[in-house]
């Protein structure tokens, strides 16, 4: 049969048809039905059919469907496999036409009052209507075939640090949001930079939206990280950082840098994505926000001072991007005050309250001063991970403090540092009952009040 362009009454009578002519069919449709998708001619047989469903699990006769109808309606004979598929692509393309009318015309009210949430729910909600065809998979067939797959897929994304993909099973995988979590001044926007980088240099396209610095000053800070110049020496050496950026874009993929305003939503990115797509031709493959804590939900009616709720809707509707477009995502998050002085990191720490932890697949703790970026180190926290059992655990990288480059530790790096700094801070929360007159003890408060100095003056990377 060829394709329906006009859904006119003859063919609503067909769909009724074949919904009264195959039990099985109408109950595999049933959740799409609605008397509203059918012209008035119809509406009372289809509220008939569903009436009859919800109260007896079965379609009415047809002498009944005619008695309230009077339409003159027929039952199909011999409705084979192919009809029944015909049948299913079809009445769901009409449902899902239907709704988006009346969403459309519901909407005008919506408008007018600037409701552009609402608008946008009642749109979405038409867009999704769809049977359910896909059931999911077998776990006893093909375990191989199934490991296989898994291996090939997820965690198929590496971050560019070995350390980081061990822990993730991999890599990071499309569809997911990922959350950066430090206090202020703890290296969030840097980590994101690097991570950019990372996946541009690996071949692929890459958008980085900041919330907060300027394109310029973040192409600076990415000239660094890829011409191996220190930020201080780019002005000075500009035709070859010209050269060595150039050389490095040959095996790159595309890397778009935007700045945008504080306070947009997820709406704004997704037509950002869109324009750029059509402009470049190119399909995004992954995607970095800096921040989540800077952006509003879709909903205007939600404030911003409530930001267990706020938080909650944009992580959501990050995530729903990321699975919509089928890219990579990373954003980060502000950590309390409290954080500053600990050496773990939990749920409590973040600020805004868990909504966000519940709904990121993966939250990946900083730990950094002042001191410990000086002496080229950089530790990370698994506070959350969906792919692995790595919850807790901690990962040391190395940094340099000319190119902002993070890097794995080489083998026979030192890494003093990073167990000075937990000790030291650990000391600062026990030793209370130091006493003033003992030298050995002056000594170690010393220390302990400058790693609290160190650790209260964080400069935001």
């Amino acid at each position: 049969m060829s394709e329906i362009k006009d859904y006119n009454e003859d063919i609503e009578r067909l769909f009724i048809q074949f919904l009264m002519s195959d039990h099985d069919l109408f109950a595999r449709c049933q959740a799409i039905v609605s008397p509203d998708y059918f012209s008035r001619k119809f509406r009372g047989s289809v509220n008939l059919m569903l009436q009859h469903s919800n109260e007896y699990n079965s379609v009415p006769t047809l002498e009944q469907l005619n008695a309230v109808g009077g339409q003159g309606i027929t039952l199909i004979e011999n409705v084979t496999p192919d009809h029944q598929n015909w049948f299913m692509d079809e009445f769901e393309t009409f449902c899902r036409h239907k709704a988006l009318e009346s969403a459309i015309i519901e909407s005008a009210d919506l408008l007018e009052n600037k409701d552009y949430g609402a608008v946008e729910n009642k749109i979405k909600e038409a867009v999704q209507i769809g049977l359910v065809k896909d059931l999911g998979l077998e776990y006893f067939e093909n375990p191989k075939e199934r490991l296989e797959w898994i291996k090939q897929q997820a965690g198929a994304t590496s971050t560019g640090w070995k350390g980081v993909d061990q822990k993730l099973y991999g890599g990071m995988n499309r569809g997911e949001i990922n959350i950066f979590a430090a206090p202020s001044g703890g290296g969030k926007s840097l980590f994101l930079q690097n991570l950019a980088v990372n996946w541009a240099l690996s071949g692929l396209n890459v958008v980085y939206i900041s919330l907060e610095l300027s394109e310029q000053l973040i192409s600076m800070r990415l000239d660094a990280m890829v011409s191996g110049y220190s930020t201080r020496e780019i002005m000075k050496n500009m035709d070859d950082v010209d050269l060595r950026v150039r050389m490095k874009a040959k095996g790159a993929g595309k890397f778009r840098v935007k700045q945008m305003p504080s306070g947009i939503n997820t709406n704004d990115i997704r037509a950002f994505l869109r324009e750029y797509e059509i402009q470049c031709g190119e399909k995004v493959d992954a995607l970095l926000v800096d921040y989540l804590d800077l952006m509003m939900p879709i909903s205007a009616k939600i404030s911003a001072e409530n930001m267990f709720v706020k938080d909650k809707y944009i992580s959501e509707e990050l995530r729903n991007l990321a699975m919509e477009r089928d890219i990579l995502h990373a954003t980060a998050s502000q950590l309390g005050r409290s954080a500053v002085e600990e050496v773990e990191y939990d749920h409590s720490h973040i600020a805004g309250g868990i909504s966000k932890i519940n709904t990121a697949d993966n939250v990946i703790g900083i730990f950094t001063s002042n001191a410990m970026r000086e002496r080229g180190r950089y530790q990370i926290q698994f506070m959350k991970t969906r792919s692995s059992a790595g919850v807790g655990s901690k990962v040391d990288l190395k940094f340099d403090t000319d190119t902002l480059r993070i890097e794995d530790l080489e083998e026979g790096d030192e890494d003093s540092l990073t167990v000075t700094t937990n000790s030291l801070v650990d000391q600062l929360k026990r030793n209370n009952s130091i006493k003033a007159d003992d030298a050995e003890n002056k000594s170690t408060v010393s220390q302990a009040m400058n790693m609290r100095e160190f650790l209260s003056k964080n400069d935001d990377f």
